[in-house]
């Protein structure tokens, strides 16, 4: 088989309709006797329900019910923990506690936007309207939003019946940190602060639901990011059987993490619902909503402590952090179990004890977002290697490879349990080479001798930071995938996940066409669709094209088997001299003695005639893939900022990544990931911050108060492109799509320092602004 596709700039399949308005998103579905939703949601972060009253609201004209929790009977219930508890790890404490569908009178609100009630009536204005009408009396409790008050002995309790906020507790140990600790000729010691950020996706979360009373099934189109899943766990909770319930997942504008939430309460209720009514209905999150009550990330305070020799080889490290994990944990232990998994990131660190607390407050849940703990866990390393140089008198470029992990040291079993529970081993990398690659594409040496000098002249404070990472991709258990050729001549192939936005439909139609002989154009590809495939798990922890993608490739190499065999009968010659091009059979060197794809199609699945003993009919093959632990890409990122001194704004000038994931499926649409992952970096870096009063209550829930960043604020990206294949997959491929997110806050503060190094500054936090860098450089500066 010769490479036509794989590997090229193939420009996307999936564009054509999205440019011109053709993609289907879950807002276009528009069902006969739509009915629309609308949530009635706490406006007090910790509260006791006294009563809810909704009977002026169910008397309000287009209004057709009104549900509290009370109504629900049985079907109320908590939600399931989506991830079980690592219990592989020995010093292990979980106290679980996963969402509610609505909050209940004699218990408790705890986080602004939790829902009390859902309107359901002929239109969105009216249900809007009608929240207005519901009465709920409730008694207001204290809060708390600070992770060290929570651990308190006298702190609010967020679930009285722990008598306590600990939700969990996990050690781990590499080494012996304190033995490497009395042997070193320094030691550096900071806290570091991550705040939260949300992950604003375009299009918020939606739903629409159908329930057929006399086919008895229910239909969901759903903003998702596990179509198979969602339908596993919602079918279990409504009490139908899994075949009773189709998800569909069309286009989604953007999941970012927050998407793989699953059993959430808006999917629970409306399902719920529409089998009370036997009537479709409709739920699109407003912006605000998105604040309020979809998932988010990236609180933590890590106390972190690196002992080193004094030509600066790291002896051992020490991270005691703790995680706010909000009112619930659903997702049990992925984020931080994530950011101790790459704390060591590619270096070679022989001691290492980690160790963090879990704790319940009232603030919205904690899940993945893009990085999903991955960004946190750099920042503390990278952090620390740039104290280390200072402290060192080194070049922070030198202090970094000299304590990488050589090339040929791979597989590199780093000594700890990761987020799938199993040891943590790099597959295969070279870091020092993408460390190499950064500092020859960023121009480092001749901007430090020769450039930064004449800016400094100049009166401009212009800096450059550099920042190392790895990134754990292509987590299991295993995706799956269905090729058919059809009789037509063109080729199908369904699998099981969703996509937002990663080019599914061009990179899989790319690895079949390579495979089968045919034209990308000609490959149809359809995801997230339950009807359509029955078995996976869902699009996260950059895993879709490695995982999914090497089950397409299984299917398509099936399948060409097939057509090979089929086609040496009718064709009369060996299979070894057969070529499958422009979906044509033809003996290599009898280029006219040929058969069509369309014609072996039709005779694989005969309509008339006897077949061998165990013949499969068509051109198909289902295919599944598991990977025995997850891929390690990995890259530096380096770039420049200007300060503006008056007035704190900072401007990305340059910035390039060089990055590392294995064998390139499709080099435009790994840029665009790319591309991607750098703006939310960027953002998290100096734009967006969530921030909470003592309350609970959240401040900037509106974009006129969250800063993104515009294009404006977007540098120019230069990627380079390094391949180390995976031994872990046939395709050699490798994760690429949270890259651009993972190490940019850690370079920013590093080039911001850098930029400002006359003030003596040191930031320990982030994300950072303009008016907290004016603060910290007054501190600094009194």
């Amino acid at each position: 088989m010769t490479a036509q596709y794989v590997g090229q700039r193939i420009t996307r399949n999936e564009d054509p309709r999205l440019l011109t308005g053709q993609a289907l998103f879950v807002d276009d579905v528009d069902l006969p006797g739509m009915l629309h939703a609308a949530f009635l949601r706490s406006d007090y972060a910790h509260a006791r329900i006294k009563s809810i009253d909704a009977t002026a609201a169910r008397s309000r004209p287009g209004v057709v019910a009104v549900y509290t929790a009370e109504d629900m009977g049985a079907f109320w219930k908590p939600g399931p923990l989506l991830v079980p508890a690592p219990h592989s790890i020995k010093d292990l404490v979980f106290n679980q506690r996963t969402q509610i569908p609505m909050a209940r009178a004699g218990d408790k609100v705890r986080h602004v936007g939790e829902p009390m009630a859902v309107v359901i009536a002929e239109s969105r204005y009216i249900a809007e309207d009608a929240l207005a009408d519901i009465v709920v009396d409730l008694e207001p409790l204290d809060a708390v939003v600070d992770l060290f008050r929570a651990l308190e002995p006298d702190a609010p309790l967020i679930h009285d019946e722990l008598g306590t906020n600990l939700a969990s507790y996990v050690l781990q140990e590499k080494g012996n940190y304190e033995q490497a600790r009395a042997q070193a000729d320094v030691v550096i010691s900071r806290r570091i602060v991550i705040d939260r950020g949300v992950a604003a996706a375009l299009e918020n979360r939606g739903y629409v639901v159908q329930w057929n009373a006399r086919e008895q099934e229910l239909t969901m189109w759903a903003t998702t990011q596990a179509p198979i899943a969602l339908r596993n766990l919602v079918s279990a909770t409504l009490g139908i059987s899994e075949n009773q319930m189709r998800v569909i997942a069309p286009f989604v504008g953007g999941g970012f993490g927050p998407k793989i939430m699953l059993c959430q309460p808006e999917e629970v209720l409306l399902g719920w619902a529409t089998m009370k009514l036997n009537r479709p209905i409709k739920y699109i999150e407003d912006r605000r909503e998105n604040f309020l009550a979809t998932t988010m990330e990236r609180g933590q305070i890590h106390d972190v402590e690196i002992a080193l020799t004094r030509d600066g080889q790291i002896l051992g490290l020490k991270d005691v952090f703790i995680h706010d994990t909000g009112a619930y944990n659903p997702y049990a232990l992925t984020v931080p179990l994530n950011t101790q998994t790459h704390t060591m990131g590619p270096y070679e660190i022989p001691n290492f004890h980690t160790e963090f607390k879990v704790v319940f407050t009232n603030k919205m849940i904690v899940t993945p977002v893009r990085g999903a703990g991955r960004p946190q866990g750099v920042f503390v390393m990278e952090r620390m290697m740039d104290l280390a140089a200072q402290e060192l008198g080194m070049n922070p470029v030198e202090i970094r490879r000299k304590n990488m992990i050589p090339a040929d040291a791979f597989p590199h079993e780093q000594g700890i349990i990761g987020q799938d529970f199993a040891q943590l081993i790099y597959d295969s990398g070279d870091y020092p080479a993408t460390l190499e690659k950064a500092r020859q594409m960023i121009g480092y040496d001749q901007f430090v001798k020769e450039e930064q000098p004449r800016f400094r002249a100049e009166g401009k404070h212009v800096g450059i930071g550099v920042a190392c990472f790895t990134e754990g991709t292509a987590v299991g258990p295993y995706e799956g995938a269905r090729v058919t050729v059809e009789s037509s001549g063109k080729v199908s192939l369904v699998t099981g996940v969703g996509t937002q936005g990663q080019g599914h439909f061009t990179s899989f139609a790319q690895i079949v066409a390579d495979q089968l002989g045919v034209d990308v154009r000609d490959v149809r590809v359809v995801t997230g669709d339950t009807a359509q495939f029955h078995w996976g798990t869902g699009t996260f922890a950059s895993r879709g094209a490695t995982v999914a993608g090497n089950a397409v490739n299984a299917a398509a190499a099936s399948v060409r088997a097939k057509i090979l065999k089929h086609a040496s009968k009718a064709l009369g010659a060996p299979e070894k001299e057969l070529e499958i091009v422009n979906g044509q059979v033809r003996v290599a060197d009898i280029p006219e003695k040929s058969i069509s794809l369309s014609e072996l199609a039709l005779r694989a699945n005969p309509m008339r005639g006897s077949v061998e003993p165990g013949t499969e009919p068509g051109l198909e093959s289902t295919q599944y893939f598991g990977p025995q632990y997850g891929a390690t890409a990995a890259g530096t990122v380096a770039m420049i900022v200007e300060v503006d001194t008056d007035t704190l704004l900072v401007e990305v000038k340059r910035f390039v990544i060089a990055h590392d994931c294995g064998t390139v499926l499709n080099p435009l649409i790994v840029d665009g990931q790319v591309h991607g992952g750098v703006s939310m970096g960027i953002g998290q870096s100096f734009y967006e911050q969530l921030v909470y009063d003592e309350n609970g209550q959240l401040l900037n829930a509106s974009f006129a108060d969250y800063l993104l960043p515009r294009s404006t604020d977007m540098p120019h990206i230069e990627i380079g492109h390094l391949c180390t294949p995976s031994p872990l997959n046939p395709m050699g491929s490798k994760g690429v799509g949270e890259a651009g997110a993972i190490p940019t806050p850690a370079c920013f503060v590093q080039a911001v320092e850098n930029a400002l190094a006359d003030y003596k500054l040191e930031i320990l936090e982030t994300p950072l602004s303009p008016n907290r860098l004016f603060e910290l450089v007054q501190a600094a500066n009194p």
